[in-house]
């Protein structure tokens, strides 16, 4: 579900002909004013989906070293998944941080739930990822009760409040180098180092970014690795060293390893 001038659009993609020739067929349905939303759609999947990222030279990386070569070519096709916006992305890493993968995405989905539009065009009740103005207006008692800590909920609220006045403009970290973006997102309380880089990673597609500080992320490449030890910060940044060009598309992989492990994925 994506929010496109101001109106609910339902997106809905498949894919057919494998990772070597593969063509997505899109279909899209909205009940607001949305009436020319195709160049929107278009846009917001090239983005969410990485449709123009060439990512041959990641396979050339991989061919050399037999290991890496194994879990790019179990997942072969996997194109790195970024959200719909920068602010969008940031929600999702305050949600996340210090819980679980599958409790914090619980809280995004009842934050969406209750903030975000709503639309059943095609039949099922859908709802969007909530807008800046939405959260900047929320009581953050409100979203505390959603499960959020009231760090947290300040945090959301202050983060849509800054963004809807124009006092952070989010989409334009893109143009700036990743020490500027760590910078000016730590400023932020309740951002630390993994939300800012989790935020260069899937919000402005540094595909060089491995998060360091990702718990469960450090847990996949040791394990992944065959290490008796855990990583810590700088060992994960040695770890990855060799990687660099791609080391943030690696994290994708071995995050998909995880879940297939538990039976989440094929």
């Amino acid at each position: 579900m994506l929010v496109l001038d101001n109106a609910p659009v339902e997106v809905a993609v498949t894919q057919d002909g494998g990772a070597e020739a593969p063509v997505l067929h899109v279909t899209w349905h909205s009940t607001g004013n949305a009436t020319n939303a195709e160049p929107d759609v278009r846009a917001a999947l090239d983005r969410m989906l990485s449709l123009d990222l060439d990512i041959d030279p990641f396979y050339t990386l991989a061919a050399g070293d037999p290991a890496l070569a194994a879990l790019a070519g179990r997942f072969r096709g996997l194109r790195p998944p970024r959200f719909a916006s920068v602010f969008e992305c940031l929600v999702n890493a305050i949600a996340l941080q210090q819980l679980s993968l599958d409790a914090g995405l619980t809280l995004v989905n009842r934050l969406s739930h209750t903030y975000g539009a709503c639309s059943s065009a095609a039949g099922d009740r859908m709802y969007a990822f909530p807008q800046p103005a939405k959260l900047a207006v929320a009581e953050p008692g409100s979203i505390r009760a959603l499960g959020f800590s009231l760090r947290k909920a300040n945090t959301i609220v202050a983060i849509a409040e800054a963004a809807t006045r124009g006092g952070l403009e989010l989409e334009s970290l893109a143009s700036r180098d990743d020490k500027q973006v760590v910078e000016t997102l730590t400023q932020i309380a309740g951002i630390g180092r993994w939300s800012a880089e989790y935020t260069l990673l899937r919000g402005v597609g540094r595909l060089y970014v491995f998060p360091g500080d990702d718990v469960g992320a450090r847990k996949n490449l040791a394990r992944w690795l065959g290490l008796a030890e855990p990583l810590d910060y700088t060992g994960v940044q040695q770890a990855v060293r060799g990687w660099r060009p791609y080391a943030g598309l690696v994290y994708f992989h071995l995050l998909l390893d995880r879940l297939a492990a538990r039976g989440d994925v094929e």
